[in-house]
């Protein structure tokens, strides 16, 4: 069983982030996560820890597995800012950290986004080139669309977090930047979903494929939380092929 280790790395600004890591025994590839909002829980990274993802990832597909503590959640510093720059730069952060470990290769980096988390990962996927793939779950892709059709709650945290200006739901919303990203993406998301609607998937989906980008897009039948049993097994083949060594000939 993979040992978990956790680490303190600078966001850049000289801002604390903190990731959990679980890496394969040999080089390989990677997988980021990146966690959703945890019902007020703030666990952070940690939630992967506890539930035993990222020791499963590189038991079952040899790959090093981590998971970064967005902004005000963990143990990394805050405040929040509901998926905007200082999110994204964690992310950034994250990836660059992995990409200089050793048994890593930089060349087999994906990143997988969950809700929240999936928001913040698709616009760090427009920042950051040469990912080799994105996984977005249950996350939305036009900020002001989903902003107007979300619960109070929902509402007030965007507004606490973010505020409400063109530029901050802009600089939050991948699908007005589709064009930007150049990843091999997969689309999961709850067709009775009541936090972030189902045609925000499909609409992006489509945005990535005007902008020629590979996606996959599947509608589960499930809410917010997707159900394991019909996520895993798409997981598993796009993840078993995208890591898969690439051939060589001599």
């Amino acid at each position: 069983m993979s040992e978990v280790t956790e680490h303190t790395i600078d966001r850049g600004d000289g801002a604390r982030v903190q990731l959990f890591q679980a890496r394969a025994d040999r080089r390989s590839g990677a997988i980021l996560f990146v966690h959703g909002n945890q019902g007020g829980l703030l666990l952070g990274g940690k939630e992967a820890v506890d539930d035993g993802s990222l020791v499963r990832f590189p038991s079952r597909l040899g790959v090093t597995a981590a998971a970064v503590s967005q902004p005000g959640f963990g143990a990394s510093d805050g405040p929040a800012d509901f998926c905007g720059p200082s999110t994204q730069q964690t992310i950034i952060a994250a990836l660059d950290f992995l990409k200089r470990q050793p048994w890593v290769d930089p060349e087999r980096i994906v990143l997988y986004g969950n809700s929240r988390g999936a928001v913040a990962s698709a616009m760090a996927a427009t920042k950051v080139s040469d990912l080799k793939a994105i996984i977005l779950t249950g996350g939305v892709y036009d900020l002001r669309d989903a902003y107007r059709n979300s619960s109070r709650g929902l509402q007030q945290a965007i507004q606490n977090e973010a505020g409400l200006s063109d530029e901050a739901f802009l600089e939050r919303s991948a699908l007005y930047h589709a064009d930007s990203i150049r990843s091999e993406t997969l689309l999961l998301h709850g067709k009775y979903d009541d936090r972030a609607s189902i045609d925000q998937a499909e609409r992006f989906s489509e945005a990535l494929a005007r902008a020629g980008v590979p996606v996959r897009f599947h509608a589960l039948d499930g809410g917010h939380r997707l159900p394991r049993e019909q996520v895993t097994p798409i997981l598993r083949d796009f993840l078993t092929r995208v890591f898969a060594p690439v051939a060589t000939f001599h």
